[in-house]
């Protein structure tokens, strides 16, 4: 029997753009659970924030941190080793550069830019929580970052693809969610196909769902069988993706969310 792997990204996609709630795909979550189908979260959260959903969502599977930055693996998992440094439960597979050198690069570049630019690590978790609208429990979690950076432009993105092009010039990378990120030559892309290679080698015969809402899952989107597109707050979909096989959910976030992997679930098992 084919296996359904689904690979999720979080904010505006499995979680509400507004709320953070996940209500609108219990059905979804329900049946995924009942039919044992593995869930791997594939964020550019923190692992930090990674582990309060996951104990939210009674999810013991894999997940992919920071843009692709860290794939973690709970040690046992699978039946066979795996690589990847061993740290408390997990193998951690880095495909990032240490949060460090990329706020070096950030900084210098920032300067040099001269473009008025405010990164988390500028920010302490009270503002991060004004921004983002979140708890300021969740804040500080969000701040505890091991690859990439978060950053807004502070007078509008007028001049931002000057500063963009200076960040690739410098050998990093950049990409965009809810907020502008830097990372070095990772992204969740590349983290989703090792975990395929190895539910491959597990499970035989794989299928795999992906779900995003952003630019920044535009690579996860391109590494599955099946990827969906949720809509975003205000209805619409993230224009800079299109893909042949795309599947344009019906749904703001966890709404679409739900009503796609319902749909693709029942498909796939026919």
């Amino acid at each position: 029997m084919t296996q359904i792997i689904i690979i999720t990204d979080l904010d505006g996609t499995l979680l509400h753009p507004v709320t953070y709630s996940f209500d609108e795909a219990l059905p979804a979550l329900e049946l995924i659970r009942a039919r044992r189908i593995p869930l791997v979260l594939c964020s550019s959260k923190t692992r930090a924030e990674i582990e309060t959903y996951r104990a939210r969502l009674e999810n013991r599977d894999p997940f992919v941190s920071e843009n692709g930055g860290g794939v973690f693996i709970p040690e046992g998992y699978f039946h066979f080793p795996v690589e990847g440094e061993l740290r408390n439960e997990y193998r951690v597979i880095t495909l990032g550069r240490p949060y460090s050198e990329v706020r070096e690069v950030f900084r210098d570049v920032q300067k040099r830019a001269g473009i008025a630019i405010r990164g988390f690590g500028d920010m302490d978790a009270v503002e991060v929580a004004r921004i983002a609208g979140m708890e300021l429990s969740d804040a500080e979690m969000a701040k505890e970052r091991d690859f990439d950076e978060p950053f807004l432009f502070e007078e509008g993105e007028k001049r931002g693809g000057v500063f963009l092009k200076a960040v690739e010039e410098a050998g990093l990378h950049w990409t965009q969610g809810r907020f502008y990120h830097i990372l070095g030559d990772h992204d969740k892309g590349k983290a989703v196909k090792i975990l395929k290679g190895y539910y491959e080698r597990a499970r035989g015969d794989v299928k795999t769902i992906g779900l995003g809402d952003s630019f920044n899952d535009l690579p996860l989107l391109k590494s599955v069988d099946y990827p969906v597109l949720v809509q975003k707050e205000d209805g619409s979909y993230e224009e800079r993706i299109a893909l042949p096989r795309l599947i344009k959910a019906r749904g703001i976030g966890p709404a679409g969310w739900n009503e796609a992997v319902m749909a693709l679930i029942r498909g796939i098992s026919r």
